[in-house]
């Protein structure tokens, strides 16, 4: 096949403000750029992102766009009707769609990522004036788009399920060298003591249930602390005022967002790691906790069980007794946790961004096909 001249949709892309899909995408566009060079990779961008988000890589280039994607309505509204003409403009084989959106008036075929369908399995968790938006978007993007990309065995068959899509493959995600460098120079005897929480502040990530859970754990071992380091979503409210209410001001760090090297730095320090959600698309920073070889407890739900195997702990998110007891074990029984210290980054790295890359390398190719079904 001739080399294609692929479209990638970071329009989304808010640094600092999306979560796991900004480093899904970062990850992703440097695993393509160091495995592809044949193929021409144009990246639309938005007002708020730079250019450091494009590899420096001779077959990629960056679109600047001046649309602020802060303001959703506009953002959208340019996605569906600027996105196409630049596409048509620019002879697009293919148009790739990381963010879950995609524009009902693409000239090309697409590959559209969907990261999860929380938004249909759980709408409780949205605010009412959202849903509607994601319930259309999201469905239209499937129905326009030539392959579907899910993260997890989990989201496929949500897709399946929900959007009765037969189009669907599966890309799961890995973690950065660097975690896997934590594990190696680890020095377990001088953690400080602190559980670590990597979490966007969102309803379904169950972080006041950890908070309340925390407080009974502080009685036993009060020298614990716990740090939450993740963007502060719309329920940053309701988890700071659990805080507040325990009196847990002084125990509890609540960073919001902060640059890779010092979130680095508190994976290498942390007694150990908790990932309590309710639900899921992936987990990346249960995967990048694995592969830094932090003793891990994690909900015993999909796609974290499938995930993290027998390499972390798991437990019911809704119950509280269950998530205290497995915290206690965690942090008290010192054979377990040279256990899954040793298992962590054994288990991670069955995971690699190089095979996220060589799957939608293939949807790409795959979608741009004349013959290809639409």
């Amino acid at each position: 096949m001739a080399a294609l001249r692929i479209g990638v949709n970071a329009l989304y892309l808010i640094p600092g403000e999306v979560g796991g899909t900004e480093i899904y995408l970062r990850s992703l566009l440097r695993a393509l750029a160091a495995a592809d060079h044949e193929n021409h990779y144009l990246v639309f961008t938005n007002r708020e992102t730079g250019p450091d988000l494009v590899p420096a890589a001779a077959n990629f280039e960056r679109i600047p766009h001046p649309v602020p994607a802060r303001i959703r309505p506009f953002r959208i509204l340019w996605e569906q009707a600027a996105l196409p003409v630049s596409a048509l403009r620019r002879r697009l084989d293919v148009l790739f769609n990381p963010g879950f959106t995609a524009p009902m008036a693409a000239p090309c075929p697409m590959v559209t990522v969907f990261h999860d369908l929380q938004h249909l399995r759980h709408p409780e968790f949205f605010r009412w004036f959202d849903l509607p938006f994601w319930r259309f978007l999201l469905r239209v993007s499937a129905w326009r788009s030539r392959v579907l990309i899910a993260i997890s065995e989990s989201t496929r068959r949500d897709l399946e399920r929900f959007y009765h899509s037969p189009k669907v493959a599966v890309a799961p995600l890995g973690a950065d060298p660097e975690f896997f460098e934590l594990a190696e120079r680890a020095a377990p005897e001088s953690a400080a003591p602190y559980l670590l929480c990597v979490s966007t502040l969102h309803p379904h990530k169950n972080l006041p249930r950890l908070v309340r859970v925390f407080a009974r754990l502080r009685e036993r071992r009060p020298e614990l602390r716990l740090v939450l380091a993740g963007c502060k979503g719309f329920h940053t409210g309701e988890v700071e005022d659990t805080i507040r209410i325990l009196g847990l001001e002084a125990a509890v760090t609540v960073t919001g967002w902060i640059p890779r090297e010092q979130l680095l730095a508190l994976y290498r320090s942390a007694l150990a790691f908790v990932f309590p959600s309710l639900f899921e698309g992936f987990g990346i920073p249960l995967l990048e906790a694995l592969a830094a070889g932090l003793p891990t407890a994690c909900s015993d739900i999909e796609p974290l069980r499938s995930l993290a195997g027998d390499a972390a702990l798991r437990f019911d998110p809704a119950d509280s007794g269950a998530m205290y007891e497995a915290l206690e074990r965690l942090c008290s029984d010192e054979p377990l946790r040279r256990r899954l210290r040793a298992a962590g980054p054994e288990r991670a790295r069955e995971f690699s961004w190089e095979r996220t890359a060589a799957v939608t390398l293939e949807c790409l190719r795959q979608a741009a096909r004349p013959t290809g079904p639409r």
